[in-house]
């Protein structure tokens, strides 16, 4: 293999090996077998376990986002929460989030290290799509970015990755209204006003 497919070799056996045995499970050996490399040509690149995962993971959380610019919040809602549930419907990001959680609380370095790469991920959706959504005249002006972000992927990501329960496409249009109606967008339709009675 050239060097290039080689690290490309190893990072895909990562993530497989990351969601089939865990952080705590995961050994050099195992993912050098799956790669099907040496463990020295792990090493050239990567000092250790701790290294690879926090590098081959924060690339993967912090991959670009497709254009979310529909012309309207509503619009760019719906992509989103259609990529997301794609994103966390893979059975590697199933896996493996929820355990990179659960080691974060055990280990200093892979909690920084996740939340920086979600901080980012985070400040580049809301500086996109809520700035937006502002511009357009879709939203408040003193909209707070940080919690219309926490509001835009918390109840997705509960659903998926902590309570793993179905998404459906009538769900996710519920939760677009919803979302768009909790960061103060209006109505997507006037409500009718009740006829006024006579007599």
């Amino acid at each position: 293999m050239l060097r290039g497919e080689i690290t490309t070799a190893i990072r895909r056996a990562l993530m497989q090996e990351l969601a089939a045995v865990g952080y705590g499970r995961l050994s050099i050996e195992a993912v050098a077998r799956r790669a099907g490399v040496s463990k020295t040509a792990i090493y050239r690149r990567w000092n250790s376990k701790l290294d690879l995962v926090l590098e081959v993971v924060a690339a993967a959380a912090g991959g670009r986002l497709p254009a979310l610019d529909t012309g309207s919040l509503r619009g760019d809602l719906a992509l989103l929460f259609q990529v997301v549930a794609h994103a966390l419907r893979h059975p590697l990001a199933s896996q493996i989030i929820p355990d990179l959680l659960a080691e974060a609380a055990r280990n200093p370095t892979i909690d920084e290290t996740l939340r920086r790469v979600l901080r980012t991920r985070q400040q580049e959706i809301a500086g996109q799509l809520i700035a937006r959504a502002i511009r357009r005249g879709e939203l408040p002006a003193a909209t707070d970015p940080d919690a219309a972000v926490d509001l835009i992927v918390g109840p997705l990501y509960w659903r998926l990755a902590i309570a793993r329960t179905p998404v459906t496409d009538s769900y996710l249009e519920t939760l677009v209204e919803s979302v768009a109606l909790g960061l103060g967008a209006p109505d997507a339709l006037p409500r009718q006003r009740a006829a006024p009675t006579t007599g």
